[in-house]
């Protein structure tokens, strides 16, 4: 049974959905059977990982109108062991669309993940940069939470606001919701300024904080802009070895 893994923060330009794709990927390479979700309107998570979306794709929206099934909208194999559920620009309508709904309004993508939580090991969902209905749908039906922070001025900004979400989730729709772990991204060991983020950062989450943190590393940003994971991309470079051992603690720390 999958254990369901929300990449959030509503601050943009945090390395989310780097972080997303490499995990996914990483999870994969590992032997690890993973679904990617793109809850992002801005689909990067779709084509970072190197699936091209046109007119005829079935994507998330389709899944929160009720047209198609999570399964049916299911790519099998973008990368090794990895699948992935699409999103296209017509999500960034679905805040809208839930609104208008009187009942389940922030849950009607769980009970399409638990109708699939039994062909992987893990599902890893791209939330998109904000705190809609879709962000809370993701929430609401994920186990934990994965919060990347950049190493950079006001890298806690707007942290308070989604730790108040996640309790505000807890209390209304999901009781079980955890902090799966705070990665700090974009990490310069060369400037005091990250030195003194990465110790803030500790302060707050203490025991949440991965170990290993993630480079500001431009092999990183290209293998995005390619299709690829940093592994395909360029598998010696920091960015690679980085996110490899990050994925390396995340099964440590789900017993594998």
């Amino acid at each position: 049974m999958a254990k369901v893994i929300s990449v959030s923060n509503q601050k943009g330009g945090v390395g989310k959905t780097t972080t997303a794709i490499n995990l996914a990927c990483g999870l994969g390479f590992s032997g690890r059977k993973v679904l990617l979700i793109d809850l992002d309107p801005q689909f990067n998570a779709t084509s970072g990982i190197g699936y091209e979306i046109d007119e005829n794709t079935k994507s998330l929206y389709e899944v929160f109108i009720g047209g198609n099934t999570l399964k049916e909208i299911i790519v099998k194999e973008v990368k090794k062991n990895v699948d992935l559920a699409p999103s296209s620009l017509d999500v960034a309508a679905v805040d809208l669309i839930l609104l208008e709904q009187k009942n389940s309004q922030q849950n009607v993508l769980k009970d399409q993940i638990d109708s699939v939580r039994g062909d992987y090991d893990f599902i890893i969902i791209d939330c998109p940069p904000s705190l809609g209905l879709v962000n809370r749908n993701g929430l609401a039906a994920s186990d934990s939470i994965l919060i990347p922070i950049q190493a950079e001025h006001y890298a806690m900004h707007g942290v308070s606001q989604l730790l108040r979400t996640i309790r505000k989730v807890k209390e209304t729709l999901n009781g079980n919701l955890t902090i799966e772990g705070v990665l700090v991204t974009m990490f310069d060991s060369r400037t005091k300024l990250a030195h003194d983020v990465l110790q803030e950062v500790n302060r707050t989450f203490k025991n949440s904080v991965y170990k290993d943190y993630i480079p500001r590393n431009i092999k990183i940003s290209e293998s995005s802009i390619g299709g690829q994971s940093v592994f395909e991309y360029d598998s010696t470079s920091p960015g690679a070895k980085a996110y490899a051992a990050f994925v390396k603690e995340v099964l440590k720390n789900n017993g594998y």
